[in-house]
């Protein structure tokens, strides 16, 4: 990165840091500007733009490369006039507006190029944001409108403020103000305190972050900054293994070459070691505090749209509590028509209007204020019971409001690998362990080695480690082992060269290469610690083999590396020129680095020449990927079939390969090669010419098999998602091989699946073609790359979308974030079905929070994705208990019991219809006060609310039968349908209910509130108990506690329990209620409301039993 920032010296050079507002802004423009620009230059034909590509058979049987006589797509007709407005324009009409208001008010800021002096934040040109991380959704300022706003957008809220406020005018008034005020300021305390309590909680974790100590070099010395008081042009010293705070320049190192490794696995997902060197001229200083005596500063070009930046969402809203806010205005129509109705009866007679507000507000208990509080309690309990699963520990929900999400998700976005923040590696340091993925736990494993008529696997790598013995035991060491100058023992040679070698030679020669061709440095901890000069850090260093560890760009070079060294071959020593290796018997061997070839995602090989200092033997050594290296090496029948079987088996593999060079030839390349190095037109190709005239007819020594150990259950964990009905996208930003090997050996595609590999594109010609052979393929899985991808979506987003989502399986490699989050979007939009992200990285946040749920995967440090998910898992294995359990319960549980709200209220404003009715239509009502808040609180609140304890299944039973997962993405527990059969069931047992009460008690009219009141309470209490599938106890203590309640307010609100109190002055007879006409009446009529439900609820379950009902009995 710092060779990419111009730096101007004052009268010498230095560099500055960046601030964390625009992620690595200085490198350059990002992948997005170059892709802009190809497409600019692409000579498309203008007939494209009239032919989009056709979902349909017949224009497959058309030659495929005349992709001009498929027929068109089908195009929707666009809506015009009244239509469009009704069906959705009034609402872009709204946002447009709106948006134009906002960019009114408030214009985005233009960026522009910056000026940052080295270690003078005070010289800043302008004013930067500062350095801290937020989470949190609102301030001091803003939190009460924001929580007020959010509830009030809301249709049933909003209704229930209106009816309120309404109780304010004397001719509306039918009842005491705290009837209304009491349950919405009830729901209005709850609300905000879930808020409150949530914001609190991201408050504690963002200082948690934002608190983290760093060094700050100042002229004084060191002091100790938090990460949010880090200002731009600031000097920060970053220690082994601490995560980079900020974007910065490279400096300084306390290594003498000025190299160090970083991971950069929370920006790109990339979770290799990448090398970066620091600014030759600061590296050069004697001393740290030297840094002051230049006067420098960093010239950077304006911030770039790159893959580190992403759209976050504000809040979120589950799909449940949208199709409540659907019902509950189909409630209000209802409302509105019943009281229409009732004033059509009266004849429009006197003061109709008035009347029909007074209709409205008596009836307006058809929509349940109580259906919020009780779903938001709901949902608390949820989390609460998540968090509390011993099954899942270290789980946290940070999002309370949409647990029942996780029971309705159809698709599964994940990320391949991960865990861990930006890193930085001093050369002389690395940390020993891994960090856990996503999917795997990112430590490699060497698992196979093939020679072609041998193979040897874990069980047989003693015999490698014996042969690699005997080659090196056959001549007598001349020298001690330590000393870097001592003669290497030759290898005894077969007299004919040309003859089949032993296997025993072909062994040697293998684990030689291995050990040879790659960039891996073998560093030395430091008992002293990282000090700030580098003498000092050389000086402490242990060259035992206990205190060796290894560095590399990739953790496949480490795995390798560490096997030669399991089988007697070890790597001792590497700088820039030369590197040692170590024999079983203790001689050091000494080869000088002539050239060393780096991998490149484009040439899938990397190479390095090496003289063998005792023999001068020039040896080019090469590996890469089996299709970039079965075309450079000499003919072979068995590299193709073996490569095949090694992939099958989840296994990353590398060929390798070498030639010996004369030292003549090597002169000759050296020569062309600098000279190609030095060109200034087309210097890449004219550098790749040359190296690949030394690519051809290389010897082939052998094939690796390296193994990304997955972590813990994640196989069995992916098969229980797939029977569950939920189709699983693998995203990442690994290459194709990687992703391939993981997406194979995880089991995410079986074996027997065939895998489409998408051709890499680059204009719509090209994704046309390629988009029609794979609509051919049936029932394989997919694989493509960020690039086509991005080509796909710019020229035919509907049918990629549409082909992918019949596949079983989706792999997309070299995913930018932002990629990634539209990925996600566009699965919303196009399919309808919930979505879920899960990643564990800081490029996976934009991901999860474009998804429907995310989930965030907290590794030993990295907390990007987990502090900026729903919910907090330790391991992936926890996500099949997390969507299996508590999901599917979560989601059953708040449909029965928002249904079942809802019944509560239709039930109540059944009987004040019948009772209105009877009395000559007047609006006047039936219950009062106190009644009619008890009624939704205490008198049936506990047994309604213990709906939250229901189960069906246990969960063991729900983890083994993942496919009763599926029927709840349908949607069938909360519809429309079952909605209209709860409808009918309040609008029977309301009318049982008034009418039973007018009928049987004819002669004892006066106390036909508390005949009625006494039946409804007894037939909610019922209901309860018809609802519950699997018993608590304390449901059981619900109901009676409930019970015990009324009849005990009984003797205290007798006042209440007369037919409109003032009208007709009839109170509570205490007397009359304990007798037994009383009882035996009450118990009929609440008999003949509930009996019925009873019967037909057996024989549903004798005659057409749920998949559930076979498992539980």
């Amino acid at each position: 990165m710092a060779d990419q920032i111009p730096l101007y010296p004052v009268r010498s050079a230095a560099a500055a840091g960046h601030k964390r507002a625009a992620y690595y802004s200085a490198a350059g423009p990002g992948p997005g500007a170059d892709r802009r620009g190809r497409y600019q230059l692409e000579d498309e034909s203008a007939h494209l733009d009239e032919m989009p590509l056709m979902m349909s058979e017949e224009g497959f049987e058309n030659d495929e490369s005349d992709y001009h006589t498929l027929p068109r797509a089908r195009i929707e007709r666009r809506k015009s006039g009244l239509e469009w407005f009704v069906c959705g324009g009034w609402k872009f009409l709204c946002s447009s507006c709106c948006d134009w208001l906002i960019n009114i008010c408030h214009r985005k800021k233009e960026l522009k190029a910056r000026t940052v002096w080295l270690g003078c934040p005070e010289k800043s040109e302008e004013k930067h944001p500062r350095n801290s991380i937020k989470n949190q959704k609102y301030n001091v300022f803003t939190f009460i409108p924001g929580v007020l706003y959010e509830q009030f957008k809301f249709f049933l809220n909003l209704y229930f403020l209106v009816v309120s406020c309404s109780q304010f005018v004397p001719a509306l008034k039918i009842g005491y103000l705290y009837t209304y005020w009491a349950p919405l300021g009830f729901v209005l305390a709850v609300t905000i305190a879930r808020e409150a309590i949530d914001e609190f909680r991201r408050f504690q974790r963002d200082k948690e972050v934002n608190s983290q100590l760093y060094s700050k070099l100042t002229v004084r010395g060191k002091v100790q900054v938090k990460s949010s008081d880090i200002q731009v042009g600031d000097l920060i010293i970053v220690e082994k293994n601490q995560r980079i705070p900020s974007d910065m320049v490279f400096l300084r190192t306390s290594e003498k070459a000025g190299s160090c490794f970083i991971r950069t696995d929370q920006l790109d997902g990339e979770t290799d070691w990448k090398l970066k060197v620091a600014v030759s001229c600061t590296q050069r200083l004697p001393a740290l505090g030297d840094l002051f005596s230049i006067r420098a500063y960093v010239y950077a070009q304006k911030p770039q749209l790159d893959i580190h930046s992403f759209e976050g969402t504000f809040t979120r809203i589950g799909l449940l509590d949208l199709e409540l806010n659907q019902l509950t205005k189909a409630l209000f129509l209802a409302l509105v028509v019943l009281s229409v109705v009732m004033v059509t009866l009266q004849g429009f007679a006197g003061p109709w209007y008035r009347n029909l507000f007074r209709f409205l507000l008596l009836f307006s208990y058809i929509i349940p204020i109580s259906l919020r509080v009780n779903l938001d309690m709901g949902k608390a309990a949820y989390g609460w019971m998540i968090m509390k699963d011993e099954n899942i520990p270290g789980t946290v929900v940070r999002t309370s409001t949409i647990p029942e999400e996780l029971g309705r998700l159809v698709y599964l976005l994940t990320d391949k690998t991960g865990g861990a923040p930006l890193l930085p590696r001093s050369a002389s340091t690395q940390r020993e362990e891994q960090h856990a993925g996503t999917l795997t736990q990112n430590e490699m494993t060497f698992r196979r080695l093939h020679l072609g008529t041998v193979s040897y696997g874990a069980d047989t790598m003693d015999e490698i480690q014996t042969h690699v013995l005997s080659s090196y035991a056959q001549v007598h060491p001349q020298t001690g082992g330590n000393n870097p100058s001592s003669t290497p023992p030759r290898r005894a040679q077969s007299s004919t060269p040309k003859v089949r070698k032993s296997v025993s030679s072909r062994v040697h020669e293998a684990v030689k290469a291995i050990a040879l061709c790659h960039n891996v440095t073998p560093v030395y901890e430091s008992q002293a610690g990282i000090t700030g000069e580098t003498e000092s850090a050389e000086a402490d260093q242990d060259f035992s083999d206990e205190n060796r560890t290894y560095q590399a760009s990739s953790p496949d070079e480490v795995a390798l590396v560490r096997w030669t060294e399991s089988v007697g071959l070890t790597l001792v020593s590497r700088d820039l020129t030369s590197m040692q290796l170590k024999t079983p018997g203790g001689q050091v061997l000494t080869y000088c680095i002539l050239q060393v070839f780096p991998f490149t995602s484009e040439s899938k090989r990397m190479g390095i020449i090496v003289r063998d200092e005792s023999t001068a033997e020039i040896t080019f050594y090469m590996k890469g990927a089996d299709v970039a290296m079965s075309s450079i090496v000499q003919y072979n029948d068995w590299l193709e079939e073996e490569c095949g079987n090694m992939a099958r088996e989840g296994l990353r593999t590398l060929v390798v390969a070498k030639k010996a060079l004369t030292e003549e030839q090597y002169q000759d390349f050296e020569s062309r090669y600098s000279q190609a190095k030095l060109s200034i037109h087309d210097r890449v190709l004219k550098v790749a010419a040359v190296v690949e005239s030394l690519e051809r007819e290389l010897e082939l020594l052998c094939l690796t098999g390296v193994e990304d150990q997955l972590q813990a259950d994640v196989r069995p964990t992916l098969e229980m998602l797939r029977n569950a009905g939920i189709k699983i996208w693998m995203l990442t930003g690994d290459k194709l091989e990687t992703a391939t090997c993981i997406a194979k050996s995880s089991h995410l595609v079986s074996r027997t699946q065939d895998i489409h590999i998408f051709r890499p594109v680059t204009s719509r010609g090209e994704a046309h073609l390629e988009l029609n052979a794979f609509r051919r393929k049936h029932d394989c899985a997919l694989v493509i790359s960020g690039d086509s991808l991005e080509v796909c979506l710019k020229y035919y987003e509907h049918e990629l979308v549409e082909l992918a989502c019949q596949c079983p399986a989706v792999v997309c490699c070299r995913c930018s974030p932002t990629q990634k989050a539209h990925m996600v979007t566009l699965l919303r939009q196009h399919t309808g079905r919930r979505t879920c992200a899960v990643g564990d990285g800081g490029n996976d946040v934009s991901m999860i929070q474009a998804a429907d749920c995310g989930i965030g995967i907290e590794g030993k440090e990295g907390k990007q994705a987990s502090l900026a998910a729903d919910f907090s898992i330790t391991q992936f294995r926890h996500v099949g208990r997390l969507l299996m359990v508590h999901g599917r319960n979560s989601y059953k549980r708040s449909a029965a019991l928002g249904q079942f709200v809802m019944h509560r209220g239709l039930i109540i404003s059944t009987m004040q219809a019948v009772f209105s009715s009877v009395f000559y239509f007047a609006s006047v009502p039936l219950y009062q006060g106190f009644l009619m808040v008890g009624y939704a609180t205490i008198y049936t609140m506990f047994p309604v609310f213990s709906l939250v304890l229901d189960q069906d299944v246990k969960p063991e039973m729900a983890i083994l039968y993942p496919e009763l997962y599926k029927d709840l993405t349908k949607g069938r527990s909360l519809s429309f349908k079952t909605f209209l059969i709860w409808v009918l069931i309040s609008i029977y047992q309301g009318g049982i209910l008034m009418f039973g009460a007018l009928v049987l008690f004819e002669a004892e009219f006066v106390h036909v509130v508390a005949i009625s009141f006494t039946a409804l309470v007894l037939t909610e209490l019922l209901m309860v108990a018809l609802t519950i599938r699997t018993w608590h106890w304390l449901m059981v203590v619900a109901e009676f506690l409930s019970l015990g309640c009324y009849v005990a307010s009984l003797a205290f609100l007798n006042e209440y329990f007369g037919i409109g109190r003032v009208s007709f002055g009839a109170f509570l007879d205490v007397a009359f209620i304990t007798t037994v006409p009383f009882l035996w009446k009450v118990s009929a009529i609440t008999v003949v409301s509930c009996l019925p439900l009873y019967v037909l609820k057996y024989l549903k379950r004798k005659l057409s039993p749920p998949s559930y009902s076979k498992l539980s009995s």
